[in-house]
């Protein structure tokens, strides 16, 4: 019995990294009962950061750890990393207020209740990305990074900036933290507007975006459904005259028609007719 119970620790040191979190559905699906799941945790070999969640120990929890878990251990794919969250990892922080508070998530299923619960100071706050794009988000405007959790940080951002889901070899403490590109996390971005991102900062955000890929953001412009977006996205777009704007076949994408009310008391752009903020039109 003992030397079962050791080949029992021993493979689950195999497939479950240090670090990493489990919920006690998955220990049990490998063979782990509730009963030798109590003793791992007694003796200190797993730690329980919340009721019916386990890792093993390996420093602090970082939200990191908690995403990649759920996208590579426990198959909630796809769930990425998307809309803020995404294009602060990706470099534009500097046109974000830091807002280490919140992650944002997107996928077709919401994340397990427990990641409410954990011991983090911040909150995940999840999108059905089904509801902003018709087509499966995998097709386009996925990318995949490299990020250590030892030292927790990301690396090779570049080489995947505008990429696809990218296959890598990882290194042991290496693992890929899936994520929006810009082009989509800008769709994601603009979705918020108004009632959870301002004009403001989206106006800025975009002002800066002069790198992004025209293919990637027709595909993102035909599998988006909310036609609120896609008027916002050309609205910034013709505003900062991006370069890549003319590589963009307008009139393939559909608009819909009639009037968008965003801010009330605001002023009627009439190529896209929306309401956008006095203010904002001000410093046209």
């Amino acid at each position: 019995m003992d030397r079962q119970k050791t080949g029992l620790l021993n493979r689950l040191a195999s497939i479950l990294p240090e670090g990493m979190l489990v919920d006690a559905a998955w220990l049990k699906s490998q063979g782990y009962s509730t009963q030798l799941q109590h003793q791992y945790v007694k003796s200190g070999w797993l730690e329980q950061p919340t009721r019916s969640v386990f890792r093993r120990p390996r420093g602090g929890l970082s939200w990191q750890q908690v995403v990649i878990s759920l996208q590579t251990i426990l198959n909630y794919s796809p769930l990425v990393v998307g809309g803020r969250t995404a294009l602060e990892l990706q470099g534009y922080a500097h046109y974000l207020p830091q807002s280490a508070t919140r992650v944002h998530l997107y996928g077709p299923k919401p994340p397990p209740q427990w990641v409410h619960k954990l011991p983090l100071h911040l909150k995940f706050v999840y999108h059905n990305d089904r509801r902003l794009f018709k087509n499966d988000p995998v097709a386009k405007g996925i990318s995949s990074v490299r990020w250590n959790v030892e030292t927790g940080k990301m690396t090779d951002v570049t080489a995947f900036r505008g990429g696809d889901v990218t296959q890598l070899n990882w290194g042991q403490w290496d693992w890929p933290l899936t994520l929006s590109t810009p082009e989509r996390a800008v769709f994601e971005l603009l979705d918020e507007l108004p009632n959870h991102e301002s004009f403001e900062q989206v106006d800025a955000l975009l002002g800066g975006l002069t790198n992004l890929r025209p293919d990637r953001l027709q595909k993102l412009l035909h599998d988006c459904a909310s036609v609120k977006v896609k008027r916002l996205f050309f609205y910034f777009a013709d505003r900062h005259k991006h370069a890549w704007l003319k590589y963009l076949k307008k009139e393939s994408v559909d608009l819909g028609h009639g009037k968008r009310l965003l801010v009330r008391g605001g002023i009627l752009d009439p190529t896209y007719q929306i309401t956008v903020p006095g203010d904002l039109d001000g410093v046209r």
